[in-house]
């Protein structure tokens, strides 16, 4: 008595695991539940942001116009992109070259933020010799004709110079531009970066390239 009996033509019932597994696999709960969810959600969120900071870090990061000293060049308000790589690899800059940089010690003394940015044009590499007199720009001797600026320069910068590790940078809009002629020859640890795009306004959309110089 008490002993099963197996019918011919008749199997013993399978077990049903879910009926001896309180709720289902642990495995698989995890692998539908809200933290699930969330991971695969959140995750490539987090991977995109940190690429973002990575790149704004190393290679490129957006940047506004603050002010009209570039002026024709570059409107106020306009948005460009600032190119990182050059300056940290320590490349010669080209004359020309818009660059975007951290105030140097004499601004920061008057009370300018260190973390804040400045964007100029380079018009004096190491080894230059700068002036400018008669409204015109001239370097090593020879006035620059291709200069940026929209209208002759109402002051005078004797000659001086360049020292190594420093670039000379004034702003396209020569006669309201906060720049070396006021504050001297601009240390290259300042530099932050190059401007080689404007992104905005979609009018003026496209490459930010140095004008040819032929002095």
């Amino acid at each position: 008595m008490g002993r099963s009996i197996l019918l011919p033509g008749l199997s013993a019932p399978a077990t049903d695991p879910a009926r001896h597994n309180d709720g289902g696999s642990p495995s698989a709960a995890a692998a539908t539940g809200p933290w699930a969810l969330i991971r695969r959600q959140l995750l490539p969120l987090v991977a995109w942001v940190a690429l973002a900071l990575l790149l704004r870090w190393t290679l490129i990061e957006p940047r506004w116009i603050p002010s009209g000293s570039m002026l024709p060049s570059l409107q106020l308000e306009d948005r460009v992109l600032v190119e990182k790589l050059r300056t940290r690899l320590h490349h010669p800059l080209p004359l020309g070259t818009v660059v975007v940089f951290h105030p140097p010690p004499l601004l920061q003394e008057a009370g300018y933020d260190p973390s804040s940015a400045l964007i100029k044009r380079v018009v004096g590499r190491p080894g230059d010799r700068v002036e400018v007199r008669d409204g015109r720009l001239w370097r090593n001797g020879v006035v620059v004709e291709h200069d940026w600026n929209a209208e002759p320069m109402d002051y005078r910068l004797d000659g001086l110079t360049v020292p190594p590790g420093h670039l000379l940078v004034l702003g396209d809009n020569r006669n309201a531009s906060l720049d070396s002629h006021l504050w001297g020859p601009l240390p290259e640890q300042q530099l932050i970066g190059t401007a080689v795009w404007r992104y905005w306004p979609l009018a003026r959309f496209g490459p930010i390239r140095p004008a040819q110089d032929a002095a």
